[in-house]
């Protein structure tokens, strides 16, 4: 099988695996802020059982095809100034916290890797949030290239929120036969993310890559001589970005609802508990609904395990405390096609209540439903050989601790599992490749900052009611964790033909308090609700008057402005009347003061007209807002709502971000080669690999080549001075865009 991983996609591309196809809606759920990508399934029996013949036949015409491309290609390495790249992302991790653990001692591989080569902080995006800066890492432009801004934008012919990265639409030809509907045609599936991956460039050119969880990249764009497994956005099978299931037999009267989650109140009798588990839609038939799995949970009689049976799945015992394995689900769709999705389960109790929870259900790898690598086959050979592993993008489940459906140890052992099946991923693609470019992202580092940052903090007003020691080094042991992963990577590496990187997106910071600026937008004149007796309004913007509001915000970062031939129901006119609203937000909101604290809010608000310089400018939000440390975008005001307050405490368990002005959250740069560059940005990144390559950088490229084509005296090495980094972590860089002046101060 060692062939397989080495070249497949020229044989896929032949055999032209092709199935049928069917649609589902997008779920309603809050996966990271707002609905899902929806979800479109296709059988992949075909798929399957081509696979070995597929690994088959590429072992067995290797030699020829080496040759061939040997008389017919050449060397492509010819340029080169290595014949390999391995760069290992980690999604958030922090220059100033990175700099205070190995001050300490505990990061011994990353002290060796600065101390061999570099360890700077790295810029990262406009806005400071991972689509849009691994969307910059993968083309090498800024967004008003790549087109992402948030993970949310607008419908502007609705004002309703969409998926700022995939659109996934239904067939339009159906055949309606009694009571099933049978599309005629496959669903439209495309990535929205504008310009070209840099992996299919060097594809282009005969390099091989593999490209593993690179957030952004679902659905799979083909490309030449690669691998590649989609990240952040591949849905659940329900369609969302996560929808997680809780089962109690305590009654949910009184409690409030779950956002990104579902309770199904269990009736007991005896000993027994029967249920049901809830799939995707079922848009097969006419009637609609939801596909469902009866279960069947039996306590056992010490009152330490209990005994699941699912439809269609082998019986498991389920000890309190412990998380099963993968379990497959399989339900039925009609017309003889089942859909597979896995899950896990976690007995939290059984008395006094039995409460039981599920992970969100992810697409099977095995036996995908929908297309999540490429070529196809690749999930289902990853799956054949180290058993089946998370799929959905937003793996780590952060909206049920969010709830406090599960607590600090579930989440985290959910976390350390997800990062062992990436590890093991990872690791094989390093061990195999022996020239080309292996990439891997890991999201394990920003998951467990987001929701474990308030323990460095003893005053955050998350800390009320919860634990507030048992947890506080977990964010030192995952970086402890990873550190590890390095010293593994240094064994496999250890020859002068491969240059090894270590970057991550972005840093963090503290989110204490949440912002609403809509309920701002309110309260100065610039937004209306229909109801002139209300101060609130419901999610995406439910009850507001656009025939009066000239500004709105949605998202994490950005505000649109209601503009005339752009938006349904604009009023704001292009030219001077819309050139003087911009400015005159900018300069009030940079003037908002916190009344609780006396400081501001707001660091910097880009007017992205003024900012950009790309063919998307357009697309992008009319202001994105650079919060000081310590703010954010409220949770409501994400998702398009007015509050009655502006500004309020930030109480959930997710109580770290980086969604604030990027010269506060840089990401980290480690090479194992001396840089060229003082101040490397996340941006310079492909264009850099592109060169080690020797391969020129495409002009649409905004990055430069940070690391010394020729031997020089003028090269940076080593680490950092640990004085230019507070222990919390901020560390300003030099940004990939200028800097904006506060107007109110005149202060840079």
């Amino acid at each position: 099988m060692k062939a397989l991983e080495i070249r497949p996609a020229a044989a896929a591309r032949t055999l032209g695996v092709a199935f049928g196809v069917f649609v589902f809606g997008a779920g309603n759920a809050h996966g990271y802020i707002g609905p899902g990508a929806g979800f479109a399934l296709g059988g992949s029996m075909l798929v399957l059982l081509v696979t070995f013949a597929l690994a088959f036949a590429i072992l067995a015409t290797w030699p020829i095809r080496l040759v061939v491309r040997l008389i017919r290609v050449g060397n492509p390495y010819k340029n080169a100034l290595t014949k390999r790249v391995v760069i290992l992302g980690l999604d958030g991790m922090d220059p100033g916290l990175t700099t205070k653990f190995i001050r300490e001692g505990r990061l011994p591989n990353f002290q060796k890797l600065a101390e061999r080569g570099v360890f700077r902080p790295l810029d990262t995006s406009l806005p400071s949030m991972s689509p849009v800066a691994w969307s910059t890492f993968a083309t090498g432009t800024d967004a008003s290239h790549h087109g992402i801004y948030d993970f949310l934008t607008r419908d502007p012919c609705t004002y309703g929120p969409m998926l700022s990265s995939t659109h996934l639409g239904s067939a339009k030809k159906v055949l309606n036969i009694g009571r099933y509907l049978v599309p005629l045609e496959k669903p439209r599936m495309k990535l929205l993310q504008k310009s070209q991956h840099f992996w299919k460039l060097l594809g282009d050119k005969h390099i091989f890559s593999v490209i593993q969880r690179v957030p952004i990249t679902f659905p799979p764009v083909p490309f030449k001589n690669g691998l590649l497994l989609s990240g952040m956005c591949v849905p659940d099978l329900r369609g969302s970005q996560g929808t997680f299931s809780f089962f109690s037999t305590e009654s949910e009267a009184g409690k409030a609802k779950f956002i990104g989650g579902e309770q199904t109140v269990l009736r007991r009798k005896g000993r027994v508990i029967r249920s049901r588990l809830v799939g995707p839609d079922h848009t097969v038939l006419a009637s609609g609904g939801r596909m469902t799995l009866p279960f069947t949970l039996t306590i056992a009689e010490d009152g330490g395990s209990a005994r699941l049976e699912i439809d269609g799945a082998e019986a498991v015992s389920l000890k309190i405390g412990e998380y099963s394995d993968w379990i497959e689900l399989r339900f039925k769709a009609g017309l003889g096609i089942r859909v597979s999705g896995i899950a896990k389960f976690y007995l939290i109790s059984v008395s006094p209540h039995v409460n039981l929870y599920m992970t969100p259900i992810h697409i099977d790898p095995e036996n995908p439903a929908m297309p999540i690598s490429h070529p196809e086959v690749y999930a289902i050979y990853l799956a054949k050989k180290q058993g089946k592993f998370a799929t959905l993008g937003l793996a780590e489940d952060t909206w049920s601790l969010n709830n406090r459906v599960i607590d600090e140890k579930i989440f985290f052992d959910q976390a350390m599992s997800i990062y062992e099946e990436r590890e093991r991923m990872f690791l094989d693609a390093v061990k195999q490749s022996k020239s080309g470019l292996v990439t891997t992202v890991f999201d394990t580092t920003d998951r467990i900052q987001h929701m474990f940052y308030r323990y460095l903090d003893p005053t955050h007003p998350a800390n009320a009611g919860k634990d507030t020691e048992e947890w506080k080094d977990a964010i030192g042991q995952v970086y402890e964790r990873v550190d590890a992963l390095v010293g593994k990577v240094w064994n496999l590496i250890e020859d002068p033909n491969t240059v090894f990187m270590v970057i991550s997106d972005h840093g963090f910071t503290n989110f204490r308090r949440g912002v609403n600026i809509n309920s701002w937008l309110r309260d100065n004149g610039y937004l209306f609700l229909k109801d002139e007796n209300r101060r609130t309004s419901g999610e995406y913007f439910d009850g507001i008057d656009w025939s009066r509001t000239r500004a709105f915000a949605l998202g994490l970062t950005g505000i649109f402005i209601n503009r005339k031939g752009r938006e349904k129901s604009g009023i704001v006119a292009e030219g001077a009347e819309y050139r003087q609203l911009v400015q005159e937000l900018a300069q009030k909101l940079e003037q908002m003061i916190d009344p609780a604290t006396g400081k501001g809010c707001v660091r910097r608000v880009a007017i992205s007209q003024q900012f950009f310089r790309g063919p998307y400018r357009f697309d992008a939000p009319d202001l994105l807002v650079g919060w000081e440390g310590g703010y954010r975008n409220s949770w409501e005001c994400a998702t398009g709502q007015v509050t009655e307050e502006v500004i309020t405490d930030n109480t959930r368990s997710w109580s770290g971000d980086h969604c604030v002005d990027p010269s506060i959250v840089p990401g980290v740069f480690f090479c194992n080669r001396a840089a060229s560059e003082e101040k490397p940005r996340l941006i310079d990144i492909p264009a850099s690999v592109m060169r080690l390559f020797g391969q020129e950088i495409p002009r649409y490229m905004q990055g430069r080549m940070i690391l010394p084509e020729e031997p020089a005296d003028a090269t940076v090495r080593g680490m950092l001075d640990p004085t230019t980094l507070e222990q919390s972590g901020a560390a300003p860089g030099a940004l990939i865009f200028p800097p904006v002046e506060r107007r109110a101060s005149g202060q840079s």
